[in-house]
């Protein structure tokens, strides 16, 4: 499994990171790397769950970063 972790600044000084293949997984930090954690996490929390429903274990997890 390989995902991407989309990364830009708001406005308001808030960072946004999402995972666009994991829906639900995005989150707001204070800084980057904070929203990088947040997403990560929920990201890690959904493949649980898959894997817990389907007994399909990933060989590997790739998470990369692109900032805007």
């Amino acid at each position: 499994m390989q995902f991407n972790i989309e990364t830009e600044r708001e406005t308001d000084g808030r960072w946004i990171a999402e995972i666009p293949e994991i829906p639900g997984a995005m989150a707001y930090g204070r800084t980057e790397r904070h929203a990088k954690a947040k997403a990560y996490a929920l990201a890690l929390r959904a493949i649980a769950d898959d894997v817990e429903k389907s007994k399909r274990v990933p060989q590997s997890i790739n998470i990369g970063c692109i900032s805007a």
